[in-house]
């Protein structure tokens, strides 16, 4: 028998997986989550103010309980990520939180006070090409109203959207909201004989790309197709050659800058015949402009854009898109175009799917991490302001109950607070307590505990001088921001620290 111990050397001969992350899948630390965290607790509190009421949903919902054509049951995993349940039900990811509002409010309708008004927040799915600031999996904050066809419910969610916004970090001029009617294009695909449904809705989602593509692009989607820059072709909405020169006349009828809402309207009016689905959507969006002045909503907040249209199915008449206006760059300082941050619209349709019954509903959605990538990318991180713990610095086993002491010290007086734990030097622990953004290093060496003091470094000032030094040797020897003092000065002297003040002593 064998008395050698057992090898803690690793198996190398054993297929080992490469450390990557699914593309389109982020993995995120404290930074991160906390600036989604902050923007979701701000943006919750206008919500709830607004007298909206959070509600939950499942993950996963039944993959015909998304929605008729995203996904369907011949092909389960088309848009969504799904998989087939031990019923041999199709289920799916969601890939938004309307769908399944949509579901809960037919299942529980005879229950719910109605109308009724809800704000959600969580991670969605989307089996689609991730791009730069899009991804496959995403956090998305959403408001909504079932069981008003006010167009006055529209309008508030509309101004909703502007308050949010801006409690989420933008400026009212760095944001704007447009809006229009998805009933001004069914008037005119009527008028020029375009009855199919699919038909219509490829065109739409062709319009809805105009400001990333231009006319030239949307016009090639609208007819045969068009292939991109990545040589993907996308094949298009076959419309005759009649309907997309109607199509163009339309989509700049608006096109001038600086309009009031009340002059775009009147400009859409005057560019053609719209049918009567069209009147209809113009009164409606008359009835939304003095509903949205009288609540005060700036004409630049909410401006009428008749190139709005939204890819998504399911919307019925009045839709909206908000659009970045902040200036952000990249990390090496290139401009980049975070373009729609957030959306949504009316959908009547989409409860009567379940009940047969119609039931009005309208709603707005933002990318909580979109919004916190775009912030970021702008300077202005949500997250930016965010401490790390205080470090208590670990110099010799045998004084470990001391540390452990003053942790939970400065724990009880409410004040993050971590012990190392490591078994690295004294260098390689104040560079980890720099790299945890930490404010403070406690220091508690053998000389300190028999004198009864503690040494503090503030790492915040540190910071902050480090940044006028030119002598190294200079800056060694001053030790700046760094103090000792008697021990039971600890919670009050970091508590200084913390809120902007000198230690003295």
């Amino acid at each position: 028998m064998s008395t050698e111990a057992p090898s803690d050397a690793p198996i190398t001969d054993a297929p080992r997986p490469e450390a990557r992350g699914p593309r389109g899948f982020q993995d995120r630390r404290g930074p991160d989550l906390i600036a989604e965290r902050r923007i979701v607790e701000r943006v919750s509190a206008v919500y709830e103010r607004w007298g909206f009421e959070p509600l939950e949903t499942s993950a996963f919902e039944y993959a015909d309980a998304l929605g008729k054509f995203l996904p369907d049951a011949d092909r389960p995993n088309e848009g969504v990520f799904a998989l087939q349940d031990d019923d041999d039900q199709w289920m799916a990811l969601r890939y938004d939180l309307t769908a399944p509002l949509a579901r809960y409010a037919a299942q529980s309708w005879e229950t719910l006070p109605k109308p009724f008004r809800r704000y959600a927040f969580g991670p969605v799915w989307r089996n689609e090409k991730p791009g730069p600031g899009r991804f496959r999996e995403f956090i998305q904050c959403d408001a909504d109203t079932v069981g008003s066809d006010r167009p006055e419910a529209d309008a508030e969610i509309l101004a909703l959207a502007v308050e949010g916004l801006t409690a989420a970090g933008l400026d009212r001029d760095q944001a704007q909201i447009k809006v229009s009617n998805r009933k001004l294009f069914d008037g005119l695909f009527g008028a020029g004989g375009i009855d199919d449904p699919a038909q219509r809705l490829t065109a739409l989602r062709a319009i809805d790309k105009f400001d990333r593509l231009g006319w030239e692009g949307v016009s090639a989607l609208l007819g045969e197709g068009r292939l991109d820059e990545s040589g993907d072709y996308t094949k298009g909405a076959q419309l005759p050659t009649a309907v997309i020169s109607t199509v163009e006349r339309f989509l700049a009828s608006a096109g001038q800058a600086n309009l009031s809402r009340a002059e775009t309207l009147s400009a859409v009016a005057g560019a053609g015949d719209l049918g009567g689905a069209g009147e209809e959507a113009l009164k409606e969006l008359q009835a939304i402009d003095a509903a949205l002045g009288i609540m005060g909503v700036d004409q630049t907040a909410v401006r009428f854009d008749p190139t709005v249209v939204r890819g998504l199915e399911y919307y019925t008449g009045v839709v909206f898109e908000a659009e970045l206006l902040l200036p952000t760059t990249d990390d090496k300082g290139r401009p980049v175009r975070f373009g729609s941050i957030g959306g949504g619209g009316r959908y009547d349709d989409l409860v009567a799917r379940f009940t047969g019954q119609s039931v009005p509903a309208t709603g707005f959605s933002f990318g909580v991490s979109r919004l916190a990538a775009a912030l970021r990318a702008s300077g202005r991180d949500p997250a930016g302001e965010v401490r790390g713990p205080v470090v208590v610095i670990a110099f010799s086993e045998a004084d470990m109950a001391h540390y452990l002491g003053a942790v939970a010290e400065l724990r009880a007086a409410g004040i993050a607070a971590e012990l190392y734990l490591g078994r690295a030097g004294m260098k390689a622990q104040m560079k980890y307590a720099d790299r945890r953004g930490a404010p403070v290093a406690v220091m508690l060496g053998g000389d300190e505990i028999a004198a009864g003091t503690v040494t503090l470094k503030d790492l915040d000032a540190g910071r902050r001088l480090s940044q006028a030094v030119s002598d190294n040797a200079e800056w060694k020897q001053a030790r700046p921001g760094q103090q000792t003092l008697p021990r039971d000065q600890l919670v009050p002297a970091i508590r200084a620290i913390l809120e902007g003040s000198s230690i003295t002593g």
